[in-house]
């Protein structure tokens, strides 16, 4: 990747709990790891990562700020995540992000909005932020702190549209195999072997875990839908200016871009739930094939059974038994009384 030009080794994206950045000839910029009170002050962005309580207590004593405990922004009220308090914007939205076992994580996080600084506070790690550092750092798209923030959102409504693209392939990968083969004989075929999908129980799981992931991911959209309406009216109670114009342009395409994702995460979760529905119905149909195999292979063994019963009978007047070929008989008997009732149901094509 092309170095941008405020690109030098100390501008990195450090993983640790309190990271602060600046701007540099319209590009981000990171500061080192031991974040100093000067810094903090002239710092655009501050990023707070599972913020340890001295890290709180610092950065509210720095920008005169109340941070939110992790209880408070777990809150589901929106006066809890959407309010204005001491001049400063206080907004929440659950962002949600894939886990080391591929299983979907949402935790809230927080972004205050001070003049012309902006504090995140996040207890996870959405990969819409270290995205939109390394292309931040690169060109910011915007310097202040309503800028970063919506640059910020826009970052994870990419991620998001990213997600449910995935979700999208897996579900149409998962519907090919399902629906690839049928366990009913086609009037073409009727001597060829039938196929079965294998692995129905593992699509079954797969399915599921990107029903889940959908659901997840659309309570995501909605809580950042909710808090992009309040964001517009915030920016829209500003004073006229050219940048304000701008701000609300940028926020009402993230908005546009959220209701798109809205509805089509709304198409995948009908889709997943037909498809769970289609695996579900191939499993019973499974059974019932297995059912049905036992049921013909107990119908095939009764005319057997039945002449084993007989010829087992201890009754004196027997003609049977006194033939020299009477046992040969027998046996042919029952194997011809066994074979006659499979044909029979082979030819229905029963089994």
């Amino acid at each position: 990747m092309d170095q941008g030009p405020c690109d030098s080794p100390q501008m990195g994206l450090y993983e640790i709990m309190l990271n602060a950045y600046g701007i540099t000839d319209d590009c981000l910029v990171g500061h080192p790891a031991e974040v100093s009170d000067l810094v903090l002050k002239k710092s655009v962005w501050i990023d707070l990562v599972s913020p340890t309580p001295a890290e709180e207590a610092k950065v509210e004593s720095v920008l005169s700020l109340d941070i939110p405990t992790r209880g408070e922004l777990a809150e589901i009220e929106a006066s809890s995540r959407l309010y204005q308090e001491d001049g400063a914007t206080f907004m929440t939205a659950n962002l949600i992000r894939r886990g080391e076992d591929d299983r979907p994580e949402s935790s809230p996080v927080t972004f205050v909005l001070t003049g012309r600084q902006i504090v995140t506070i996040r207890y996870h790690h959405p990969q819409a932020f270290p995205q939109y550092v390394k292309q931040a750092m690169r060109h910011a798209n915007g310097s202040e702190a309503w800028g970063i923030f919506i640059s910020l959102i826009e970052a994870v409504v990419d991620r998001a549209a990213d997600h449910l693209e995935r979700v999208g392939l897996i579900v149409d990968e998962t519907s090919k195999h399902v629906f690839a083969t049928s366990f009913l004989r086609r009037p073409d075929a009727k001597r060829k072997r039938r196929t079965r999908p294998k692995n129905l129980e593992e699509m079954l799981g797969k399915v599921g875990e990107e029903g889940d992931f959908t659901s997840k991911m659309r309570e995501s959209l909605l809580s950042i839908s909710r808090m992009m309406a309040f964001a517009q009216a915030v920016v829209d109670h500003q004073p006229a200016s050219k940048p304000k114009r701008e701000l609300l342009a940028r926020i009402k395409v993230v908005q546009r871009d959220i209701i798109s994702l809205t509805d089509h995460s709304g198409f995948l979760t009908a889709k997943i739930s037909f498809l769970l529905d289609a695996v579900l119905g191939m499993i019973s149909i499974e059974q019932n094939n297995i059912i049905k195999i036992f049921t013909v292979a107990s119908v095939a063994f009764l005319p057997p059974t039945l002449v084993a019963s007989v010829y087992g009978m201890n009754f004196k007047a027997m003609p049977e038994l006194d033939w020299e070929w009477g046992y040969p008989f027998a046996v042919v008997f029952m194997i011809a009384s066994a074979l006659l009732p499979i044909a029979y149901f082979k030819r229905k094509g029963w089994f």
